[in-house]
C-alpha cells in the first residue's frame, strides 16, 4: 500500500459510517473499516483511538469553541445568553464542518446503540461542565452556574434534534435560538 494516503481520515470516515449503517456499530471492526477505505489499520489508528472516536472525534474542539465563546461574551450579557452564544458558534461549526447529512447518519448510529447512547451523554456532561465552569470564572454563583448550564445542553440537544428533521429547513443556530425563546416564555412570570 502506499505510505501517505489523501485524505485518508475522510476516507476512513466514510467507511466507518458506511459500514455501521450495513452491519452495525458493534459488528464492525477497524479492519474492515481500514480495508473499505484502501487503507491500513495502522493508519486508521493514526487519525482514530479507536472506533468510537469516528463518531466522537469532534467534540472536544466543539466543546473549547462552546467555553471559549462563552467566556468571551460582553459581561453585559445574562448568564443564559453568554451560553446562548457558546451553543450558537457551536452549532454553526458543527453546521458548517459536517453538516446535516453526516449528522443523521451519525445519530442513527448512536441511537442503535447503547454503547454509543451512554458515549454521548458522557460527552454532553463534559460539555455541561466545562460550560458551568465558564461560567463560575464570570461570576455566576452556584446553583446557578450548574443550573444554566445543563439548561443550556438541554436546549443545544432539543434543538439538535430539531434540526435532523427531515422536514426541517432552518439552520442550526436559529433552532438554538428558538428553543432558548421556547424555553423562556414557559419559564416567563404571569
Amino acid at each position: 500500500m502506499v505510505r501517505w494516503q489523501p485524505e485518508a481520515r475522510g476516507r476512513l470516515e466514510e467507511a466507518a459510517l458506511a459500514l455501521y449503517g450495513e452491519r452495525g456499530f458493534e459488528n464492525t471492526t477497524v479492519a474492515e473499516i481500514a480495508e473499505r477505505a484502501g487503507l491500513t489499520e495502522r493508519t486508521f489508528f493514526r487519525h482514530f483511538a479507536d472506533k468510537r472516536e469516528v463518531l466522537f472525534s469532534g467534540s472536544g474542539a466543539l466543546q473549547e469553541l462552546l467555553v471559549r465563546t462563552a467566556a468571551d461574551a460582553p459581561d453585559s450579557l445574562a448568564p443564559i445568553d453568554a451560553a446562548a452564544a457558546g451553543l450558537e458558534a457551536a452549532g454553526a461549526q458543527l453546521e458548517e464542518l459536517r453538516g446535516r447529512e453526516f449528522a443523521r447518519q451519525r445519530q442513527a448510529i448512536i441511537a442503535a446503540s447503547a454503547e454509543l447512547q451512554e458515549r454521548e451523554l458522557i460527552k454532553l456532561a463534559a460539555w455541561s461542565s466545562a460550560l458551568a465552569d465558564t461560567l463560575r470564572d464570570r461570576g455566576v454563583g452556584e446553583p446557578a452556574a450548574s443550573l444554566t448550564a445543563e439548561i443550556a445542553i438541554a436546549v443545544f440537544r432539543i434543538a439538535f434534534e430539531r434540526w435532523l428533521e427531515e422536514t426541517n429547513e432552518r439552520d442550526f443556530r436559529q433552532l438554538i435560538r428558538e428553543s432558548l425563546d421556547e424555553l423562556r416564555s414557559v419559564t416567563a412570570a404571569g
